[in-house]
């Protein structure tokens, strides 16, 4: 048992293991945790599932009217890679066998059957979702099944696991039939990459990230939307944020690049506060640190100072 990776930790992870990935806006606080009242962790293992559909990204991340998101900690793409879904305790397993999980936490092989849905799988293992029909007929494109044992070994090398704390729904869950691939072989590609060295990527300098300042650009937000048109009070603050909202769909593109916090660009801040569970006068359209400071971690476009 271990406790889960943090963010850093699990991006260091997959990195050094050679596999890229995409982020989801909002991945890194998705969960079920407040939500549920329950922790995720401690982990013993990692599942695997197919989706079942194609073009399913979104609804893994948003889950559905009975079985709210994220559905996942990772979407796999036919053609659009590996996406970042959710950290912490997400609805991917659902109801497993006892047994199972006390298998894939001592690294027992082979597993005992799954007749029984005696634990809470979504407490203890990673889950990742691969776009697939899963009737046996829909391939899995070789670039995708290799992000697959990637993903799987990265996880399983970070905490010292080997390919035994791997399984497949189907393995943990009765009537389950997902992936529909073998476990097995999966199993013995993902020891054949643990058996490899990790990839070392060699250190790349970080470019450097404009700042915008919280107290300027609230001054920008209260002054511009009923200034003469045109009025600029904060120029660089305010282009920086619009391109932001307008990389995240917020905004049309349009309206961004006059430096000035308008009556538009506030009403595209409100979305964005909404987006992000706030209501009310916390999503006026003026910007606080939290979702400022969010927005600038969603895009990679600036940080926030006081």
């Amino acid at each position: 048992m271990a406790t889960p990776l943090t963010v850093t930790q699990l991006l260091a992870a997959f990195k050094a293991e050679g596999l890229a990935y995409r982020e989801h806006t909002g991945w890194k606080t998705h969960n079920r945790e407040a939500a549920t009242g329950k922790k995720f962790g401690p982990v013993i293992g990692v599942l695997v599932h197919h989706t079942a559909g194609h073009d399913d990204k979104e609804l893994c991340y948003k889950g559905r009217s009975d079985l709210p998101g994220p559905l996942c900690h990772a979407w796999l793409g036919k053609t659009d890679g590996l996406w970042l879904i959710g950290h912490g305790r997400t609805n991917h397993a659902g109801s497993v066998d006892l047994d199972v999980v006390n298998a894939l936490r001592d690294e027992k092989s082979p597993l005992p059957p799954d007749n029984q849905t005696n634990a809470d799988g979504n407490d203890l293992l990673y889950g990742l979702e691969i776009e697939n029909l899963g009737n046996g007929k829909d391939p899995y494109p070789d670039a995708q099944y290799r992000r697959a044992v990637l993903w799987a070994a990265a996880l399983c090398r970070a905490h010292g696991w080997s390919e035994k704390s791997v399984a497949g729904h189907k393995e943990v869950q009765p009537g389950k039939i997902d992936p529909s691939f073998d476990m097995d072989d999966f199993r013995a590609d993902v020891k054949k990459q643990l058996a490899s060295t990790a990839v070392k990527p060699a250190p790349t300098p970080l470019p450097s990230i404009p700042r915008v300042d919280l107290s300027r650009l609230i001054g920008a937000a209260k002054k511009d939307p009923a200034a003469k048109q045109g009025h600029v009070s904060y120029m660089a603050g305010t282009n920086l944020t619009e391109a932001a909202l307008v990389r995240l769909g917020y905004l049309a593109k349009t309206y961004a690049g006059d430096g000035s916090f308008g009556s538009t660009t506030v009403t595209a801040y409100a979305k964005w506060q909404r987006h992000l569970g706030y209501t009310g006068d916390d999503a006026n359209g003026i910007p606080g640190k939290t979702s400022l400071t969010q927005l600038g971690t969603s895009t990679g476009l600036f940080t926030v100072t006081a």
